[in-house]
């Protein structure tokens, strides 16, 4: 079968209102992809920068895919939470972007976006904190459905990744 080795990290996000973020992280793929080695999703640490600019994470990915066919391309998706005083977690948006397809280093500025509600959800979210989430997480990566929220845009996570691809002449697999 061909192979996929992704290696990187996941090393900070920036653009967002508030600091001490933290990201929700996975790996999708479509079923004839099988997951030899490493991590499909995880979790970074919060970081509390001292200048409020940019949350650092540095976070490892390091997943191993074998495949007969291009369908399913691997896809990384993001939820980036924000953590109060309280220890109170808040989200701040999600987000995903295709694994490049040939080989190489990448670094990648993935556009992240959350729900807004209509304005009783935006009123409540303002004066109670927390707001609107996804009820299904198939909605980050797929957009068939997508165009019926009401969103607002937020920040960037960036990504740091190297593609390795391993037999994808010898069986037949073109990118």
């Amino acid at each position: 079968m061909a192979e996929v080795h992704v290696i990187g990290q996941i090393s900070g996000a920036s653009g967002f209102p508030s600091p001490n973020l933290f990201c929700k992280w996975g790996i999708v793929a479509g079923t004839p992809w099988k997951l030899l080695a490493g991590l499909a999703e995880g979790q970074t640490q919060v970081d509390q920068p001292q200048d409020g600019e940019r949350a650092n994470w540095c976070h490892p990915i390091d997943v191993h895919y074998a495949c007969k066919g291009l369908q399913g391309w691997p896809k990384l998706h993001f939820e980036v939470w924000h953590q109060d005083m309280f220890g109170r977690s808040e989200l701040y948006g999600y987000g995903f972007c295709h694994v490049p397809t040939s080989p190489g280093s990448y670094t990648l500025d993935c556009a992240t976006w959350r729900p807004s509600g209509d304005i009783w959800e935006q009123i409540q979210s303002f004066f109670l904190g927390g707001g609107p989430q996804l009820k299904s997480k198939d909605l980050i990566y797929d957009g068939t459905n997508r165009y019926r929220l009401r969103t607002e845009t937020m920040g960037f996570v960036h990504v740091q990744i190297a593609v390795v691809l391993r037999n994808f002449r010898k069986f037949g697999v073109e990118c």
